[in-house]
Order: C-alpha cells, then structure tokens, then sequence
C-alpha cells in the first residue's frame, strides 16, 4: 500500500520543532487514560469514581467529599437519569424536561461530579450529551475542567471539530488549561483526520508553560494521527520525539503504534513493534491482541491470529463482533485445516442483527469452494431474503462449480432462476454449465431451452455454445443433429472445434 503524500506537512513539523525535546517543570495533572482501541483513536477523559476516597481535588475543588452512603445514592440517581435520556426517540431530542423531571439542579447542588458522571453515560450519544452540556452551562455552579474536557470528548465523538474548539475557547476563558484539556482537543482533531490542526494544538501545548511538557497520552495522540492518516515516516518520527523527551512508552503507545502499521498493511514491523513489547516491561492488554488479531488476520497468517485471539479471549473473556467477522473473513479468504469447522464455531458467536451482505457472500463462496452444496444453499437462502445482491462474476462460477462437481444439474437450474429473479451477477458461463449438465443427462429439449434464456438475457451464442450441443448430440448418437449443429457453427463463422476431425 502506498503512503499518502506528507509535503504539505514538513514545513509545519520543521518550522515548530516538533520532534525536539521540551524540559519544563512537570505539574501533575489529571490525564485521560491512555489505552488506544483498535480504531487507533484514543480514548476520552475518563470521569473520576463516585467513591469518596477516590475523589480527586482537582475534580471538586470547593467540596468537601460525600459520605459513601449520599454517593451510593447520587450514582443511582445519576444512572436513571442518564437511562431516561437515552431512551428519548431520536434523532433530536430535548433533553431538559428529563432533566428537570430527575431533579438535574439538585444533583447538581449535591455535587459537580453528577454532571462528570451523567455526561460520561451518554458517550452513546453524543449529540445529546452535547444538548444536556448546554443546558448545564446554565446552572450553578460553573463547569468545572473535567466537564469542559469531556464536553470536548462528546463533541469528538460527534465529528464535529468546530464545537470542540469552541468548548476549548470557553474552558481557557473561565479556567488555566490543564493537560487533559489540550488532549481531548487533540483527539477531536485526530478523530475528524483534521492533521494540522492537531499538529498546531499540539505545538500550543508545548508553548503554554502552565501545563508542563506534552505527556506520553499527548504523544500517543499524535502517533495515532500520522498512522490513521498513513504518514508512517511522521508516525515513527514522533516515536523517536517521544523517547527523546524522557518519558516512557506506554501501552496506549505501542498499540497506537501497531494500529499505524496495520492501516498501512506493514505486517512484519507491526510484528516487531509487538515481539518489542512482549520483551520490555510493558504488558500488552486486550486492545494489543484484537489489533494483532485484525493484523494477522488481514495478512492471512491464520495460526497466529488463532493464538491472537486465545490471548484476547484470556484478558476480556470475550471477542467483540467486529473481530469475530476479521477472523471470519479471514478463514474465507486463505485455505486452512478445518476452516469450514471454525467457521461453523464462529457464527454460532454471532446475532441475526450482526448479518453483514458482504459476509454472507464471502460465506458462500467458501462454502462453494469446499464442495459443501447444502451449507451453500443455507447462505444463498439467507441472502435471498434479506435482499443481498451478488455483483461478482468469481462467486457465481464458484457456485455453478460447486453444483457441476456434485452432477445436481436441477439444483444448479433452480439457483439460475432465483438469481435472474434476484438481480444477481449473470454470466454466460451459468447457461453453458447447464447445458453441459442437460447434455450428460440426455435431456435435450432442456438444453435447447436454454439457449431461449440465453437470447432473453441478451447472451451471444458463441463457439463454445455451438461445440457443447455439438458434443451432446454426439454422445447420445444423433449425428445428423450433430452435424446440422457443425454447419451452424461453420455459418456463423465459428469453423470447427479444434479436435473434430471431418472425413
């Protein structure tokens, strides 16, 4: 795969120094967690638990913490809430009458954290966490940081990069901007591929003495960027800017670093990057092992994604659907020992509502190739009703191989008729088989019928047409027809077949 031209961008890098090291006094912050999930795009600020004793100053700075026995109860009330939200109909709810209806103000009035927590829920839908952010801005007291930053998230989440920079400008009006603040815009930057935007909040972090250097979750960002945006040299460049400055790579870094080498389909230094990590003193969590998973699966290697997902299995006790379908295609694509068996053990993982088209026609096609005419016919159902159209001439001849191998010459007429009536992909290749097929068992006046099929779907007679009615009439004797068929090829300018010999 090539890489997407970076010109554009040096000037940029090299004019504001980005992979130079910056040493400033370092102030603790709150940062957001800096795992990288398999879309390579970090993760937003994570609210800080309602539990007294884990409460952070920074997350409520004028309140004294709640006794465990108020802040049981605030979460539950929270957590209904949030519930009622979430069940409004869409696409653009008002959110406020809920709000007003479980007492918002007042949990508010208990605690600032209700509003970290409530906004926290309603990741789902962005939208409408933006919507119940807005309404909170209205109440007292003020935002607090946190909020502001997961406003930031929530607006990230809705691809909407103007808003996130507008929730910024707000934040470093009211408050002094902290760290996790300028990471969430960044990753709202990096999740709408806005590159030098990001690179420039980057570059403004750097320069804002009040926040200290750029953390690792600050880098970790901007390897995301370059490896989603396929700039790998920039990627690796930024790597190098990360380990100059000091600080230790993360599990957040390796893996945005893996995800950058599987986008680019660069699977031996994804590889590397991975036997790198297994050897040094970081742990790789489950996010590592689903991106590896996707990884080898894309590469075909089938045994190590199999250890791949043992190891995700181990850590999360489940595989989500996204690579449950990776595996899948994977098995459909590349010949393995009982991948037919696996393959029967996967769907078993998944839900009718997990049907994809594309899938079901990988599935197809497998099951076509390994000669299984009963569990091909299973999925060919399937797609039927559920309205898949097949568009690829390779799959029909898989499927018309399938019913040739296994001498169903009915079946194979039955499937031409769903597929006319589908819409499916034609070929003239479905009505020569059928008429090789007709012609084995003698049934003439079928193979005659095709040829109407044929001209209705406007496909040509060509040599080949000619020359298997020719062969059918010789094997069951009738050599007049046979050679009225030779004079018709003889007509149409087609000559003889190559192995007939005419006395």
């Amino acid at each position: 795969m090539s890489r997407r031209p970076a010109h554009h961008l040096l000037p940029l890098l090299h004019r504001r120094h980005l992979h130079r090291s910056v040493r400033l006094p370092y102030t603790s912050v709150p940062i957001p967690p800096d795992a990288i999930p398999s879309t390579s795009i970090p993760s937003s600020p994570s609210p800080p638990p309602l539990h007294p004793a884990h409460w952070l100053p920074s997350y409520s700075p004028t309140s004294s913490p709640l006794p465990p026995f108020t802040a049981s109860h605030l979460r539950a009330a929270v957590s209904s809430l949030a519930a009622s939200l979430l069940a409004l109909p869409d696409p653009d709810p008002d959110p406020v009458p809920a709000l007003h209806a479980h007492s918002f103000p007042t949990l508010l009035a208990v605690s600032p954290l209700a509003s970290i927590e409530l906004l926290s829920l309603l990741r789902p839908k962005p939208f409408l966490g933006l919507a119940v952010f807005s309404f909170r801005r209205t109440l007292s007291p003020p935002p607090t940081l946190p909020e502001f930053a997961l406003a930031i998230s929530l607006a990230s989440r809705a691809r909407d990069p103007t808003a996130a920079a507008n929730i910024f400008t707000d934040a470093s009006s009211a408050y002094c901007p902290d760290l996790a603040l300028y990471n969430a815009l960044m990753s709202a930057y990096m999740h709408s591929g806005l590159v030098n935007r990001c690179i420039e909040a980057f570059h403004a972090l750097q320069r804002d003495p009040r926040c200290g250097p750029p953390s690792a979750d600050s880098y970790n960002i901007l390897i995301a960027l370059f490896g989603r945006s396929l700039l790998v040299d920039h990627m690796e460049a930024t790597l190098q800017s990360l380990d100059a400055s000091g600080q230790c790579r993360t599990v957040g870094t390796y893996n945005a670093i893996i995800a950058g080498y599987l986008t680019a389909w660069m699977w031996d230094r994804m590889e590397a990057v991975f036997n790198e990590m297994m050897s040094g003193q970081v742990n790789p969590d489950t996010t590592t092992h689903l991106l590896m998973l996707r990884g080898y699966a894309h590469a075909g290697k089938i045994y190590k994604m199999e250890q791949a997902y043992e190891r995700a299995r181990e850590h999360a006790g489940k595989v989500d659907v996204v690579h449950i379908r990776a595996m899948l295609c994977a098995y459909c694509k590349f010949e393995h020992v009982d991948r037919i068996q696996k393959i029967e053990k996967l769907l078993q993982k998944l839900r009718p509502d997990d049907y994809r088209p594309w899938l079901n026609v990988l599935l197809i096609r497998v099951y076509a190739k390994e000669g299984l005419v009963e569990g091909m016919e299973r999925r060919i159902t399937e797609a039927l009703e559920r309205n898949t159209t097949v568009s690829t001439t390779q799959v029909m001849r898989s499927v018309i191989t399938s019913y040739f191998e296994s001498d169903a010459v009915d079946r194979l007429a039955h499937f031409v008729r769903q597929a006319e009536e589908a819409g499916w992909k034609l070929c003239r290749s479905l009505y020569h088989c059928k008429m090789v097929m007709y012609g084995k068992h003698h049934r003439l006046a079928e193979m005659h019928g095709v040829l109407d099929e044929m001209e209705h779907f406007r496909f040509d007679r060509t040599k080949k047409t000619f020359w298997i009615m020719h062969k059918a009439y010789r094997n069951c004797g009738m050599n007049t027809e046979a050679d009225t068929v030779l004079g018709m090829m003889w007509k149409h300018g087609f000559g003889a077949p190559s192995d007939l010999f005419v006395q």
